[in-house]
């Protein structure tokens, strides 16, 4: 049975995730890194971005600690998909769907405009379909990128998990950047587990969760 829920652990989640019990998460969604030396106009990188055996290895633990019939929702780049397929196939997880964010604005050049983000939505079993299925197309909105360069905004995750959750359910993130998947599951009415190896994020996050449970306990949300 998992106790520790409602928290972010600093930590590499390979290391972490093997320490969690089988079958006790209800529904992961993470934005691990994409393998691209991601620099920012800053110059601000991703750890473990230059990485892949750092990253997709945590895919098996991941399918062993979900529930039976249960979904990941794993961002990815598209550059790096054979990878990760290959990963989340051998991990156990069968492509179930699959979910495009379109931008308003253009947030590289290259040989094309890049104008989206996407995510595959990945099955553990035969989970039943959401009861309110979204769009697989949904409208995005920017971040500002301040604490983390690559910052997904709130409301950007919160109608995936309240579509792939119950109320009461625990959601998962084992990359958890600044913290807004478990923001989003705690609005949303889920427990949340995060795991997260930069101990300046960490800090971010759980001042960020500490936030909103301050306002949930003031009634304001």
């Amino acid at each position: 049975m998992l106790t520790q829920t409602d928290q972010l652990i600093h930590g590499d989640c390979t290391q972490v995730l093997p320490t969690l019990p089988s079958e006790s998460i209800d529904l992961v969604v993470t934005d691990p890194p994409y393998f691209v030396r991601y620099k920012d106009r800053s110059g601000r990188s991703i750890a473990n971005d230059d990485d892949p055996g750092s990253v997709l290895g945590a895919f098996h633990d991941l399918y062993r600690i979900l529930k039976p019939d249960t979904f990941c929702i794993s961002f990815y780049g598209w550059n790096s998909i054979a990878a990760f397929f290959a990963a989340w196939q051998q991990a156990g997880f069968r492509a179930v769907g699959h979910i495009v964010w379109y931008k308003g604005y253009t947030s590289r050049r290259g040989f094309l405009n890049a104008r989206h983000e996407q995510a595959y939505v990945l099955a553990k079993g035969r989970p039943a379909k959401p009861m309110h299925p979204i769009d697989d197309v949904q409208p995005w909105e920017y971040s500002g990128n301040l604490v983390h360069p690559t910052e997904k905004a709130v409301s950007v995750l919160k109608p995936v998990i309240q579509s792939f959750s119950c109320a009461g359910d625990v959601t998962l993130d084992p990359f958890a950047g600044s913290g807004s998947t478990l923001v989003a599951a705690a609005l949303s009415g889920r427990h949340y587990l995060g795991i997260e190896l930069d101990a300046k994020y960490v800090d971010h996050a759980r001042r960020r969760l500490a936030g909103v449970e301050r306002a949930r306990t003031s009634g304001l949300i």
